[in-house]
């Protein structure tokens, strides 16, 4: 998430109320998570275990819980709960907007989209040439939608993220500032939920189909023309790379990528990475023709016992 306008460390410590480390006018452009920040970004540690990793990732200002040695051209903001911190620097440069119409008149639609009845489009929404929006459809605020896309009924686009802290009292959630951005022509079926980044976009690729029920987590990046059928669930921050097809029912863990053209058969659990041009199947996942040897292999077991008799 980039901020409007370039800020100095000084007025991000301000806003947070905590001190920091380096010249007062160190530029800050924006605010990120690990696995996206660029030059200019903040990144929250709050972890003993990734400390080493946040001071030593692209993002040159770390708003960090521990006084540590600052590395050379980046800057420290020292705070007690940098997880509280970042969720106060997203209501500063992001805050909630109220919607008071069904249609926000901020939002731009291109010609010859339609919108049919019961849809809500937010505000800064924009969404492209000859597109249909069917009935109670939610667009959520800064959602980007491309040319020739269709979106069928019930699907919400730009819900929160599901990251939460646990602490004593209860779990505390990371407030999500990114967005979903939609390329051009991507299907969508009913019933999907596609949540949106915490900093950064949640993408579907030009081309790629989604069937109806389907579930993509925030920050997750889906390539072009991919096809996912129905009740699938992708957790957050996955990477699905062209042309993937996922059967219906897979579950695909968090942080992992799916390489370009698999094929993931039915009911299989994606736990780990897995490679491109191959068919996978079960849980945990394995290539499909090594999967179905092992059961088949299982169902003899029962005559060899008997054998052993």
């Amino acid at each position: 998430m980039k901020f409007p306008n370039i800020q100095s460390l000084e007025e991000i410590a301000r806003i947070i109320n905590c001190e920091y480390v380096g010249d007062k006018n160190f530029p800050v452009s924006g605010m990120n998570e690990i696995h996206v920040v660029e030059p200019g970004d903040i990144v929250f540690v709050d972890h003993p275990k990734y400390y080493d990793k946040a001071l030593k990732s692209a993002a040159t200002i770390v708003l960090i819980n521990k006084n540590v040695d600052c590395p050379e051209g980046k800057a420290l903001l020292i705070s007690d709960d940098p997880f509280r911190d970042f969720n106060k620097l997203t209501h500063h440069f992001k805050p909630f907007e109220r919607a008071a119409t069904a249609i926000s008149p901020s939002a731009k639609i291109g010609e010859g989209t339609i919108i049919q009845p019961n849809s809500f489009v937010g505000n800064h929404v924009v969404i492209g040439k000859n597109c249909l929006i069917h009935a109670n459809v939610a667009i959520y605020d800064h959602t980007v939608i491309g040319d020739n896309v269709i979106i069928h009924a019930g699907t919400v686009l730009g819900a929160d993220a599901f990251y939460y802290k646990k602490r004593p009292e209860g779990f505390d959630q990371l407030i999500s500032g990114g967005r979903v951005v939609i390329e051009d022509n991507v299907g969508i079926g009913a019933l999907c939920t596609i949540d949106k980044g915490v900093t950064g976009d949640t993408t579907i690729g030009a081309g790629t189909k989604i069937d109806n029920q389907v579930h993509v987590g925030h920050d997750t990046v889906i390539g072009k023309k991919c096809l996912i059928a129905s009740q699938t669930g992708i957790a957050g921050c996955v990477v699905i790379e062209d042309e993937v097809t996922l059967w219906g029912q897979v579950g695909a863990t968090s942080g992992i990528t799916i390489g370009e053209k698999a094929v993931v058969l039915g009911q299989t659990g994606v736990t780990k990475s897995i490679e491109g041009g191959k068919t996978y199947f079960g849980t945990p996942v394995e290539e499909s023709r090594e999967k179905l040897k092992q059961l088949a292999n299982i169902k003899k077991i029962p005559d060899i016992l008997n054998k052993l008799k």
